[in-house]
């Protein structure tokens, strides 16, 4: 048996190809795994549970089939989706987890994370992501309408697109020094996150032993996801 991982999966209904592969990875690979876990950005913007958009009801029933099923779904809030709250969570049967976990996997710790965290060079981003993690910015912004919610959300989507041009790719990658200390805090010698859409399993030294940092591809044109099992972790892409 195995554990899963995927991210950034950016679901809307601008892409139903993704939504579609999404559901098919839900009926057909995920109840063969012994737990699921999502690390972010599941969705392309969150703007509220208390939204009606069928899509997300359709995800929370799919998601709550292989719950049932007997597979676990765990949850880490991404930079598109960090407003993702409990009432989704009971529809879907998801868990939701803190920002850094560190698991226990087949004897072996293993940390996850959305990764945006690791990013340390983006500064601006860094900046931004503290503000709107306040919890009374949050509440703030969760009491307005959903069509005022809807309009500064379109807003703030077109403000990054524009600020990211203008950002070298390695600023928005991550920082090899807070990758050391995301090993050094839990003692453990596997990571596994999404967020920069660069997947890959990076080689590297850390604690003074081999370790391995594998990054999640982003579902732009075919499925992600990382399979931790007792002997290997792998990179595993995907059809839709």
């Amino acid at each position: 048996m195995a554990t899963l991982f995927i991210a950034d999966l950016h679901l809307c209904t601008e892409e139903p190809a993704i939504t579609a592969g999404f559901l098919r990875f839900l009926a057909q690979t995920a109840p063969q795994a012994d737990a699921l876990y999502i690390l972010g950005d599941l969705f392309e913007a969150w703007i509220g549970d208390d939204d009606p958009e069928p899509l997300h009801q359709q995800i929370a029933d799919a998601i709550r089939i292989l719950v049932n099923q007997g597979v676990p779904v765990y949850f880490i809030h991404g930079n598109r989706d960090f407003l993702l709250g409990k009432a989704f969570a009971r529809r879907s049967g998801m868990v939701l987890l803190p920002q850094e976990q560190c698991l226990s996997l087949y004897g072996r710790p293993v940390i996850i994370m959305h990764g945006d965290t690791l990013c340390t060079d983006d500064q601006a981003y860094q900046d931004f992501r503290r503000k709107v993690h306040k919890p009374w910015i949050q509440r703030l912004f969760l009491a307005l309408p959903l069509f005022i919610r809807r309009r500064i959300a379109r807003k703030m989507r077109a403000n990054s697109q524009q600020a990211n041009q203008h950002k070298s790719l390695a600023i928005m990658d991550v920082n090899p020094q807070a990758v050391q200390e995301a090993f050094t805090r839990h003692q453990a010698q596997w990571l596994v996150h999404g967020h920069t859409h660069r997947p890959a399993i990076h080689e590297l030294e850390a604690n003074g032993q081999p370790a391995l940092r594998a990054v999640l591809g982003a579902w732009h044109t075919e499925g992600s996801m990382i399979r931790v099992s007792a002997e290997e972790m792998a990179l595993i892409n995907f059809p839709f």
